[in-house]
């Protein structure tokens, strides 16, 4: 495994956390530009990397975010056509409206939701607004959508390779003729520079369309390194089985991405993000046996998954799994691992995409991305397994954890009753300070217990989340375990019952009576 070691900056090389420091802080929604005019961007990097953004959120706010991304050096945006959400050529246009240099990446559209004759329609008018930056990727769709827009699923592979002839050929200006019965259609729009098309999808017949026709190959989203090998290596194949240089073929990959303080608190908390569930659920066998899983894994995860039981199957999804299809940890870390898909996968240009399609994790990603386009990535020793830390880290780490848990701001509400009686018998001159001390450990015990199984199924139900105010993301963010937290609270319930049977033994049943009176409350 790589990652990026810390090192000093060096002459000419500037981190991704400096540049995105230093970007202008005018660059907002409300002030973008309209009028190309425009700086020079802030930085150039010595390897191309692009983003990737889903066609979601305000349209603004993602133009800015690509403003951003041009204003680093990244190579290009990409936006994903992803049904039901919003429309991404429409992003891809207000990106055009207020950029100039960065590459505008359409993909990937499909020829069955889009007809071939309004692909190239379409993207000659967007290349009329963003000349030569434009890439168009076509793939098949997915049958479930299809189904749900009742939308015929036939030859997928002849449908794309028709597509591909007929939009080179009204880009051409040439007449197509679809229908023997009607005259031939005549393009008129002007022929748009070249735009590259690439193919995006994972099956060998679409490798092998790749390598006889295309002028590139998108991996899609949640690819795990090895399968990108194999399929890399047999577009290659293709290619030159129909006389088509390897230079040809130009290579990238949307890699899904999930930033934190820590590669173990990242794992952990995509672990219970619904669209990182989702992702591993719909993985192909395919794509499952070439990343060396059984196949049967992602089946259970699944099934869990449509019967919304999203708890269940994050237990069910090991941190390799999620290794092999996201990049989670550190941004040098994410950087490391872009760098891998390009060392070891030969991808040209990793595109790399937030999960979390928002700002904290947009500006992370934008700087694992210039960490990665600086070359800043070197190798590092795998991460140290549990068993292998230090006792005493190990035990700081789940001290701070179950401290976290037990939200200790809330300790008022049971301690203020309790002192306000002490003082109240202090006053009186009737205190008992044996009596007093378990009463208020007591309190202490049954609020810490009740504080934890309530965070613990308010995690399990999804009612907290990472945006929640005033929550504790111990269990969230991995900082203790589920069966961690249950020792903490039935801890404090077994003290409190301690407490509890020391008072009645010393003032008899009407304890007992209050502190049912209080349980039940």
């Amino acid at each position: 495994m790589i990652a990026v070691q810390a090192e000093e900056p060096v002459a000419g090389v500037v981190s991704g956390r400096h540049l995105i420091e230093h970007l202008p802080n005018s660059i907002s929604p409300s002030v973008l530009p309209h009028d190309h005019d425009y700086a020079d961007p802030v930085a150039e990097l010595g390897r191309r990397v692009g983003l990737g953004l889903a066609a979601r959120g305000d349209v603004k706010e993602v133009a800015a975010w690509a403003r951003k991304a041009e204003d680093l050096g990244l190579d290009s945006v990409w936006v994903h056509d992803s049904y039901f959400e919003r429309d991404p050529i429409t992003y891809l246009t207000a990106i055009g409206q207020v950029t100039r240099r960065i590459g505008l990446g359409a993909g990937a559209l499909n020829p069955y939701t889009r007809h071939p004759v309004v692909v190239a329609m379409t993207m000659s008018a967007l290349d009329d607004l963003a000349p030569r930056r434009c890439t168009l990727a076509l793939g098949s769709g997915l049958p479930l959508r299809l189904a749900q827009m009742a939308i015929p699923y036939d030859d997928t592979v002849a449908r794309v390779s028709e597509a591909i002839d007929q939009i080179r050929q009204l880009w051409r200006g040439e007449p197509l003729k679809l229908n023997d019965k009607v005259p031939p259609l005549q393009p008129m729009f002007q022929p748009p520079h070249r735009i590259p098309i690439y193919i995006a999808a994972y099956r060998t017949p679409f490798l092998d369309l790749c390598g006889e026709k295309a002028d590139g190959y998108l991996g899609r989203p949640a690819e795990s390194l090895p399968a990108y090998q194999k399929m890399h290596a047999r577009v290659l194949e293709s290619a030159a089985a129909h006389g088509r240089s390897a230079k040809d073929i130009d290579f990238r990959g949307y890699l899904l991405c999930l930033i934190d303080g820590s590669r173990q608190e990242a794992l952990n908390r995509a672990k219970r993000e619904p669209f990182v569930i989702y992702m591993i659920s719909v993985l192909s066998d395919i794509s499952m046996k070439r990343a060396g899983f059984d196949p049967a894994l992602r089946a259970q995860i699944a099934t869990a998954w449509r019967a919304e039981d999203y708890h269940r199957a994050g237990e069910l999804i090991p941190d390799e799994l999620l290794d092999a299809f996201i990049l989670c940890g550190t941004t040098d870390e994410v950087a490391a691992r872009a760098a891998a898909y390009h060392d070891e996968g030969s991808m040209d240009v990793p595109l790399l995409q937030p999960v979390l399609q928002e700002e904290a994790q947009i500006d992370a990603v934008l700087e694992a991305a210039v960490t990665y386009g600086t070359e800043r990535a070197l190798a590092f020793p795998p991460p140290r397994e549990e068993g292998r830390v230090g006792v005493q880290s190990s035990i700081s780490r789940r001290a701070r954890g179950a401290w976290e848990v037990v939200r200790p701001f809330s300790f008022t509400a049971s301690l203020l009753p309790v002192s306000v009686g002490g003082a109240v018998a202090l006053s009186q001159g009737r205190m008992h300070w044996a009596l007093f001390v378990a009463a208020l450990v007591g309190a202490l015990g049954l609020h810490i217990g009740t504080n934890v199984i309530n965070e613990i199924y308010d995690v399990r139900h999804g009612i907290d989340s990472i945006t929640s105010p005033r929550m504790s993301m111990a269990i969230l963010k991995g900082r203790i375990t589920e069966r961690g937290a249950f020792i903490v609270a039935w801890s404090g319930f077994l003290i409190a019952a301690i407490m509890g049977i020391y008072l009645a033994l010393n003032r008899g049943w009407p304890i007992l009576v209050l502190g049912l009176i209080g349980f039940i409350g």
